[in-house]
């Protein structure tokens, strides 16, 4: 299997964007929620002008994770004012991190995770934060073997649906 690469995403790979982001969200949620919220959230979330805001904000940047020119995730950080909460100016926000199914357990996370961490390094923040839904224990277990420890927990409304992510730091 080829080496997989990592590569920033701009306002011209928009399409590619809005097509992992459906796809790895619906993968990842689906069987837990209704159609009908899923369907709302993926047009709403993932919208052409929604996407365009957030490739042309400063404080957000959005990975790509390739394997032979194919997007198999991405990842998506904030600083500042950019973050969804917190908006801690010496902090990172990692607001996504998804790897389409057939990858999972492939270290793709891991290599878009270890994105995230060099560019918090880069910038001198002091600690990373993130909030993962409570009831996706494979991405909780994956952070606490990285190192994060819950410090908070908020509510993540899908449609009608009020949803429990907790929230998790490192510190650098």
């Amino acid at each position: 299997m080829s080496k997989f690469e990592i590569e920033k995403v701009t306002p011209k790979d928009i399409l590619k964007l809005q097509l992992i982001g459906r796809k790895t969200f619906q993968e990842t949620f689906s069987e837990s929620n209704s159609e009908e919220n899923m369907k709302n959230y993926l047009q709403e979330g993932f919208a052409i002008d929604k996407l365009a805001t957030e490739l042309n904000d400063t404080n957000s940047e959005f990975y790509f994770a390739l394997h032979e020119n194919d997007v198999i995730g991405y990842l998506k950080i904030n600083f500042g004012a950019s973050q969804t909460e917190l908006k801690d100016r010496k902090a990172l926000e990692i607001e996504r991190i998804y790897v389409t199914q057939e990858y999972h357990g492939k270290n793709v996370g891991k290599l878009l995770y270890d994105q995230a961490i060099q560019i918090a390094k880069l910038k001198n923040v002091e600690y990373i934060w993130l909030g993962v839904w409570e009831e996706n224990p494979r991405a909780i277990s994956f952070y606490k073997k990285n190192g994060f420890v819950e410090f908070d927990k908020h509510i993540f409304k899908l449609g009608n649906d009020e949803q429990t992510d907790i929230m998790m730091k490192l510190k650098l």
